[in-house]
């Protein structure tokens, strides 16, 4: 056995293709399978415990949990199907029973079931057999079979009912059926054909109802086996099927299936609300039961959400979801999918954002979904680099066991290598192979090269080259200047593995020509090489000390090469290595396999096959690798799994490291993401300060409030309390006074009482010996009548008994007849015993039954004349109530007749008041007959003066015509006016262009006047300061001259000259400066002068723009105006008509017949009346609009006057016209 063992750490990868491969064991921990193990992973915490599968198994097919979440089975295949049940209560998890089909020869179980109280497990056979197996599990005996299906239909799903153990459904393509156990065998129980319907999924709702999801998007429930309705998944609510529907369903077993792009019910899993179903690709929908009997009402929608580093963010939606799960508390869903993935959400959360699409998230890390082909490791961080065909690169910290970086790319990814450093990657694809940087949230490319279809690549262990292969090719580079090095040819076919020894000098390769060679990377040239033709070499590994190679290929031998020789071989006996890695203790080889399996072989290799074996991989296994510290063995698959085994010895320690080797932490960025980065760190610290401010003066608010708040409630209640207190005094003195009124009063009732009492004592005495009297002659009477009876009932009596002797006479000696011929039928029996044994049975039987009607028959009169005695006796004590009720009814009916005295009292009085209401009434018509005769005459009068204003209103109407003509010459004068007023105004704006120009010249010429003024004045200055200085400078010379014979005098005064005038004075150099002064003074001027001359020009045109703006709208306003006097004169001349018209109305009604009721004479009196007075105020009106229309002229023309003698541009705050009321 091997010194060296491997035991498993972590694994990053979810095996796709297994029933029911998700399930809870516990609230925190899932269980699902990894390869050929399985894995339990606590969510919350985040460690794993795996789960071998059995030995030479060829991979899992299906999952179920028991009920009480104790019992797992797992259904493998190896030579025939087996299923596997564990006990998880364990601690090591340990295999309990291993279940296989007996006689039949199963390949592969695809579904299973736990009985409700764990002790059965039934178990689907897969293709051809399609048996459905019942097992007793924990005795390993098979109670029952039945073969579920035909070749051509598939089962997907068996299952117990919830509540009873004996009751089974099964589903698949056409097949629905419910089965139950009894007397040792399976029997179906239901007889529906649904053979157009491919069922997927399904699950027990209840003890008898049970729901499944077709590939075509429908929901159906059945109970007891029988259809009862059925629904859309993506519809709202359900709806009852129909007999006439069934029919239907029945009858459309020869139609074609609907296209695959209907949304498949691939999982569906029941809780206490109703019941989680997928709904097409990436969506789960959550049913409730609805208030109404078998009805679902879909309230919730959960879809998968877009990967964000996908190229194609969306395809990650169109995952379909195969297994759905919820926890036993019921507070989380989780879900795998066909490519690989877990998913979770917490139903509370999803339940409280209603109001939004609810997005599952992922259960630990996103796997890769298909085979992984290339795989790397570092040294100075502890990352794993793997790539896939899914077209993805990801980095795994096996250290932290999470997802570092993804990300997708356009091309198929073949082969990766980490840069030593762990900062860079190589990573090549069909097209090219690219260098990129690890950055700490993205990878990223800065250099390609043109290496085409790169399957192997590595980096040297100092990170300073990497050799790439490209078909039977292998190109060394540098990594600094990226420069092709060398070029390794020599193998005839390609190059299937690449290494580098521990110094970088030689590199070993192996190839599908059955080639292995050792390469100088110096030189390139062939130091050793190894050449089997017949083998195709798989991967190469190469010893620490660079002296020992090992390679395995296709010949299915594990080969030790030295120098060209091959040293040792180790056979693998039935299956094929796949791959090879070495530990750098050089005490262990590790080899992976075809079928998944890895092998710890000890080093030196052994004469003997010895070795230790691991479950790990469903598939071949495609690279292996130990970490640099010998720490670790990494291992992946073409099932896109990735394992991590801890490499430790047989007393459980890991392998002793040559140095302790500390990890990097550093990372990459670029200058712009940190620079991003500090900034939003600013933004948000400068935010978080404003934000203490403002919590802080918030909080300083508030307190000054609530200390207001409790001030003003401490103030208020004292208030309340001194008032409540006052108020209880109050009361007190209320209570006291009203205590001894009380009494007073109490003591007056009493006396009062005890007088009353008195009275009704005595006259209760006398009532009561009234009542006794007559209740001792009833009673006298009730006596008679019952001795009558009792001597009916003894006349009866004694009849029936005489009856019944003459009977029991009669019967008797009827009796005797029967015993004499019984006798003789004795005697005859006994000579004929064995002829007429049968006879006599049946003659006895007849006498029986005779003897019991005979005794039933007179029981029954006897039970007749009991009942009519007792009828009699209850006839008695009726009567007896009949009199006391008798008696009742006289006192009602005394009590009655006094009622209806009061009330006839009542209606009489009622009947005056009546009487008068009828008289009053009589006055009012006659009073409302005056009004009505009063009202037509004043009609009559109305009418004539309604002659009399239409007279009127035509004088008026020719007078208004007249007006009109009047007034449109006035108009047309008006708007002659306007039009010079306005050419006057644009003359006008010309004048005061040109006075504003003039100003400002004037301005400008005074300025330049101002200017030269002063220049004059200082130029005059200057002028007498030189004249005064030279006239100085003369006195001087002067004064020098009388030393001219004296040299040494002469010299000192000439310097005191010369030190006196030249230090106060430079005439020159202020001139000069005073010349620049004045030439920058004017340059500037001058530009200043070009940019007031621009600005006025700009405000000059403003001005233009701005007048016309204004001239624009004064028209407008003027237009509508107009519009506005033109419509208020249409709405007088309407409402002039409407009240002729309301007036012709009033007239017509008064010219019909009188034959309508006082209270609708009366309303349209008002009304007409109403309607005809404005009428009579028309002339009033006229007079009013002549009166406003002379005053709008008049002020019109005061406007124009006004504006004539100002001659100014209108403004602003220029009034418009008034508007005509």
């Amino acid at each position: 056995m091997a010194v060296v063992v491997a035991h498993s750490h972590y694994s990053f990868g979810l095996r796709t293709g297994v029933s029911n491969s998700l399930c809870y064991f516990d609230e925190q921990t899932v269980i699902f399978p990894c390869g050929n193990n399985l894995v339990r992973y606590n969510i919350d915490q985040k460690w794993q415990k795996l789960i071998p599968g059995s030995e030479k198994s060829q991979g899992m097919f299906a999952m179920a949990i028991s009920t009480n979440r104790r019992y797992l089975a797992v259904s493998e295949r190896a030579e025939k199907g087996t299923i596997t049940v564990y006990d998880l209560q364990h601690e090591q998890t340990r295999r309990r029973k291993v279940l296989t089909g007996g006689e039949v020869n199963v390949q592969e179980f695809v579904s299973l079931a736990f009985s409700p109280d764990s002790k059965f497990l039934i178990g689907q056979s897969g293709n051809p057999d399609w048996t459905l197996f019942y097992w007793m599990w924990e005795k390993q005996h098979v109670l029952a079979t039945v073969k579920t299906s035909s070749l051509s239909n598939n089962i997907y799903q068996v299952s117990f009912s919830p509540h009873d153990n004996t009751l089974i459904c099964v589903s698949g393509s056409g097949v629905f059926k419910q089965y139950r156990y009894s007397e040792g065998a399976l029997k179906q129980c239901n007889s529906q054909k649904l053979e157009s319907h491919n069922f997927l999924s399904h699950a027990w709702m209840s003890e008898e109802r049970v729901i499944a999801g077709t590939d075509t998007g429908r929901l159906l429930v059945f109970e007891s086996g029988d259809l009862r309705w059925e629904m859309n998944v993506t519809s709202k609510s359900s709806h009852e099927v129909d007999s006439s529907h069934r029919q239907e369903t029945e009858a459309s077993v020869e139609q074609p299936v609907l296209p695959p792009s209907m949304p498949r019910v691939t999982a569906i899993t029941p809780y206490s609300k109703g019941f989680v179903c997928s709904a097409g690709p990436g969506t789960v929908f959550l049913f409730e039961k609805t208030e109404e009997k078998d009805s679902y009402r879909k309230t919730r929608e959960i879809k998968i959400p877009p990967d964000v580093y996908s190229i194609e963010p969306s395809q990650a939606q169109l995952q379909e979801i195969t297994t759905l799960c919820i926890s036993p508390s019921e507070e989380g869903l989780s879900a795998c999918t066909d490519q690989g993935q877990l998913y979770s959400i917490t139903l509370a959360s999803a339940e409280i954002s209603k109001s939004e699409l609810a997005h599952f998230e992922f259960l630990s890390q996103p796997f890769h979904s298909k085979a992984i082909t290339g795989l790397s490791v570092c040294i100075r961080k502890p990352l794993i680099a793997t790539c896939s065909l899914d077209h993805s690169v990801r980095i795994w910290n096996y250290e932290d066991n999470v997802l570092e970086l993804y990300k997708e790319f356009q091309e198929e990814a073949y082969s990766v290598a980490l840069h030593p450093s762990g900062l860079f990657i190589l990573v090549g694809f069909t097209d090219k192979l690219r260098l990129m940087n690890l950055l700490i949230d993205d990878i990223r490319t800065f250099k390609e090269l043109t290496v085409r279809g790169c399957r192997e690549c590595a980096f040297s262990h100092g990170g300073h080259m990497f050799a790439a292969a490209n078909g039977n090719v292998i190109h060394i580079y540098s990594t600094t200047t990226f420069d092709n090095l060398l070029n390794l040819k020599g193998h005839n076919g390609k190059v299937r593995a690449v290494v580098w020894s521990a110094d970088d000098s030689r590199l070993v390769s192996c190839g599908m020509d059955g080639a292995v060679y050792e390469w100088n990377t110096l030189t390139s040239k062939r130091e050793s090489e190894s050449v089997l033709k017949s083998c195709s070499y798989n991967s190469v590994a190469i010893s620490s000390d660079g002296k020992n190679v090992f390679a395995v290929g296709t010949d299915n031998t594990l080969k030790e090469i030295q120098g060209c020789q091959v040293m040792r071989e180790m056979g693998a006996e039935d299956m094929m290595y796949t791959a090879v890695t070495m530990t750098r203790s050089g005490r262990t080889i590790f080899t992976g396999t075809s079928t998944g399996t890895i092998r710890a072989i000890k080093y030196p290799i052994p004469t003997q096959k010895e070795w230790t074996e691991y479950q790990a991989h469903s598939s071949a296994i495609t690279k292996m690798l130990i970490t640099f510290d010998d720490q670790f063995l990494l291992t992946v698959s073409q099932d896109g799994c990735l394992f991590v085994w801890k490499i430790i010895d047989k007393e459980g320690r890991g392998l002793k490291r040559d140095k302790d080797v500390s990890y990097a932490e550093e990372i990459l960025i670029t200058k712009s993401d940190l620079e991003e980065k500090n900034q939003i760190m600013t933004e948000l610290k400068t935010r978080v300060e404003e934000l203490k401010m403002e919590n802080e003066y918030q909080l300083r608010l508030k307190d000054m409030n609530y200390n207001d708040k409790i001030k003003e409630l401490s103030e208020k209640f004292i208030h309340e309390i001194e008032a409540l207190k006052t108020k209880n005094q109050v009361l007190k003195t209320d209570m006291e006074k009203q205590y001894l009124s009380h009494h007073e009063v109490l003591a007056e009732v009493n006396e009062k009482f005890a007088k009353e009492q008195q009275d009704f004592e005595s006259t209760s005495n006398q009532k009561l010996m009234l009542e006794y009297e007559k209740y001792h002659e009833l009673q006298l009477k009730s006596q008679r009548m019952q001795e009558d009876y009792e001597q009916q009932l003894q006349a009866m009596e004694h009849s029936k008994f005489e009856a019944l002797e003459e009977l029991t006479l009669s019967y008797e000696a009827k009796q005797q007849d029967k015993q004499l011929a019984l006798t003789q039928c004795q005697e005859e029996a006994c000579q004929q015993l064995r002829e007429f044994e049968e006879a006599k049975k049946q003659i006895e039987e007849d006498g029986d039954h005779e003897i019991q009607s005979i005794r039933i028959r007179y029981e029954k009169m006897l039970r007749d004349e009991r009942e009519t005695n007792q009828c009699l006796k209850g006839e008695t004590g009726i009567m007896k109530k009949k009199f006391s009720s008798l008696q009742r009814e006289i006192d009602d009916r005394r009590s009655e007749i006094n009622k209806h005295k009061m009330e006839l009292q009542k209606q009489q009085g009622v009947i005056r008041s009546l009487e008068k209401d009828i008289h009053t009434l009589k006055k009012e018509i006659e009073e409302r007959d005056e009004t009505i005769q009063d009202k037509e005459k004043r009609i009559f009068e109305l009418k004539k003066k309604n002659q009399e204003l239409e007279k009127f209103k035509y004088v008026l109407d020719y007078k208004i015509k007249e007006l009109k003509k009047q007034i449109e010459p006035r108009e047309n004068d008006i708007q002659e006016m306007k039009q010079q007023i306005q050419e006057m105004e644009t003359e006008l704006d010309k004048f005061h262009k040109k006075n504003t120009q003039l100003e400002l010249s004037s301005n400008e010429m005074k300025l330049k006047l101002k200017a030269t003024d002063k220049e004059l004045h200082k130029e005059l200055r200057r002028a007498k300061d030189l004249e005064s200085l030279v006239l100085r400078f003369k006195r001087e010379v002067h004064h020098c001259v009388n030393f001219i014979q004296e040299p040494n005098k002469l010299k000192e005064s000439i310097r005191e000259l010369h030190e006196r005038f030249v230090q106060q004075s430079d005439v020159g150099g202020i001139v000069g400066v005073d010349a620049d002064i004045e030439r920058e003074y004017s340059r500037q001027r001058e530009h200043l002068e070009r940019n007031v001359a621009s600005l006025k020009k700009k405000l000059a045109k403003d001005g233009d723009v701005h007048r016309a703006e204004h001239n624009k709208i004064m028209m407008e306003n003027v237009s509508l105006i107009r519009e506005i006097n033109d419509l208020r004169r249409e709405l007088r001349m309407l409402r002039s008509q409407l009240h002729d018209y309301e007036c012709q109305v009033v007239t017509y009604k008064r010219g019909k017949p009188k034959s309508l009721t006082d209270s609708k004479s009366r309303t349209s009196f008002d009304s007409a009346a109403g309607c005809l007075i404005p009428r009579l105020n028309l002339d009033e009106e006229s007079e009013r609009i002549i009166q406003m229309q002379s005053k709008e002229i008049q002020q019109l023309r005061q406007e124009i006057q006004s504006q004539s003698l100002a001659l100014r541009p209108p403004t602003n705050s220029t009034k418009l016209p008034a508007l005509a009321t």
